[in-house]
């Protein structure tokens, strides 16, 4: 059947249609096979009597088209055509058509074909089941076709070159509020991560599927939004395993990452200190390490020695240990800043220069405060982690007296715990302060919620018994710009006017009559 040629019009020829089939009733398997758009066989599958198993494709996809150049035909014992095992597999593989020769008396029957169709409700179509002796509609010009809709669609959405484009998945469990507002940081992190967001796709379900974490059909529906929109790439909201991972990857044949790992990569693009850079690689390492692939204890290294030799170490295990002996290295480098740091703060002691921290969310505006305060420049904008490395300023209070305002990292609900544990040294700084200003984005409908996870990072770092100060910020951004906290000051951090009471609060506090 390899040496068999169909017409690059015809889904199948007659006669590899009459020899498949035959070859089919004979071994009572189902055979299948991938055909070049050129009409050369290019793979032959056998089957069980019920199923074939697509191998993986490592054929390179055509040159401006989005499917990957072959159609997969193959018997069936039922007069069924395409099921949604076959549908899942033209839409995962990328697969230009999907055909499935049904036979009768060991004979070809009828041709059921399906294909992916760009803009419709489902995303795909099923053509009307013919004989694979009728005429049949020209192929190639079918698959052009279709590839001509793929490249409109991807003209609408044409962005920068060398730009991600990514279908963010959230898998909820929980009420659909939490879980548009979980998607819309999502969304933010992606912006913060220079990654453009071409879909969003939230699945509400009562059990998380232990093997691709969404069900299979709406797994099927993200491989068509990801040809529709020249995806390459799956963030999801929740954290995945490894094994989760591979199966998802190996599925889609897309790049999978969830929100640890977006989190991760947005801080090792904006990290600048030494120190900063330490830890984010720390906390990669860390991140990585359990992803490495698990492998057969009876290769695990071995002594030298008669009666002792065998393979060695493997890859596997050569990478594991070259990440091991890093990770290492990185603890003692960071040991050593935390000590250049913890002099630095003796310093100050000895000073007796009294410390205000600034904590709070990412993005509610504490880079900005600390600029408005002290003078700086330092970089703020309206994103997610815009700056990370800790920051100290000298700034004065009312009375001509020096205080010292530093800005730490902005804390995120579900905060990797590795991360938090990389930045444990420069999380000390908020122990030495003399008093935590609480900074809140009260503009943010969720503020509440956002104050809460900040609150309950502090209980786990054991700050909480420190002096701490609400500031709500981002007033000037309210339909309500009068609304008042009994338990905090209402500020603009970009409008040094409305700082004057917070100063006066802050010096009552540092400096109590």
């Amino acid at each position: 059947m390899l040496r068999k040629r169909s017409s690059p019009e015809e889904v199948i020829g007659r006669e590899l249609a009459r020899t498949l089939a035959v070859l089919s009733a004979e071994l009572n398997r189902q055979l299948g096979l991938l055909i070049q758009r050129s009409g050369e066989t290019e793979t032959v599958i056998v089957g069980t009597h019920d199923r074939i198993e697509i191998p993986v494709l490592e054929r390179v996809r055509t040159s401006g088209g989005r499917l990957c150049g072959l159609r997969c035909v193959h018997t069936h014992f039922s007069a069924s055509g395409p099921d949604d095992e076959d549908i899942m597999d033209m839409v995962c593989l990328r697969l230009d058509m999907m055909s499935v020769l049904t036979l009768r008396d060991g004979q070809p029957d009828l041709l059921h074909t399906a294909h992916v169709l760009p803009g419709s409700e489902k995303g795909w179509r099923r053509l009307e089941a013919v004989p694979p002796v009728a005429p049949q509609p020209s192929c190639l010009a079918l698959i052009e076709s279709i590839e001509e809709q793929l490249a409109r669609s991807q003209l609408l959405r044409e962005v920068d070159k060398g730009q991600e484009r990514a279908i963010l998945i959230s898998v909820s469990t929980g009420s659909k509020a939490e879980a548009a507002d979980s998607m819309l940081e999502l969304a933010e992190l992606a912006r913060a991560a220079k990654v453009q967001a071409v879909e969003r796709v939230i699945q509400h379900r009562k059990n998380v599927d232990p093997r691709f974490i969404l069900g299979s059909g709406k797994l099927m529906d993200i491989m068509l939004m990801s040809i529709s929109t020249g995806a390459n790439l799956l963030i999801f909201d929740q954290e995945l395993t490894p094994s989760q991972v591979r199966s998802i990857t190996s599925r889609t044949d897309l790049r999978v990452i969830d929100r640890t790992q977006l989190i991760l990569d947005i801080f090792a693009s904006r990290a600048l200190s030494r120190e900063g850079r330490l830890q984010i690689e720390m906390a990669q390492l860390k991140y990585l390490l359990p992803f490495l692939a698990s492998r057969d204890d009876a290769l695990s290294r071995l002594t030298g020695g008669i009666g002792a030799r065998g393979p060695g170490e493997t890859k596997l295990e050569i990478d594991r240990r070259r990440i091991k002996d890093r990770i290492a290295r990185l603890a003692d480098e960071l040991k050593a800043v935390s000590s250049q740091r913890y002099h630095r703060r003796s310093s100050r002691r000895k000073n007796e220069v009294p410390v205000v921290s600034l904590v709070g969310y990412t993005n509610a505006g504490k880079s900005t405060l600390l600029n408005t305060l002290t003078g700086s420049h330092i970089l703020a904008e309206d994103m997610l982690f815009a700056t990370l490395d800790p920051t100290s300023r000298r700034f004065r209070l009312p009375s001509g007296t020096e205080a010292v305002l530093t800005d730490t990292v902005g804390f995120i609900r579900n905060l990797p715990a590795e991360l938090l544990k990389a930045f444990a040294s420069t999380l000390e700084e908020l122990s030495e302060a003399d008093l935590l200003l609480h900074v809140i984005d009260r503009a943010n409908h969720a503020w509440k919620e956002q104050a809460e996870v900040v609150d309950e990072l502090l209980r786990e770092l054991a700050l909480e018994q420190l002096p701490c100060l609400r500031v709500y910020n981002k007033m000037d951004m309210l339909e309500d710009a009068h609304v008042q906290a009994e338990d905090g000051f209402c500020v603009s951090a970009n409008s040094p006017a409305s700082l004057a009471g917070l100063l006066r609060e802050i010096e009552q506090r540092l400096f109590p009559c």
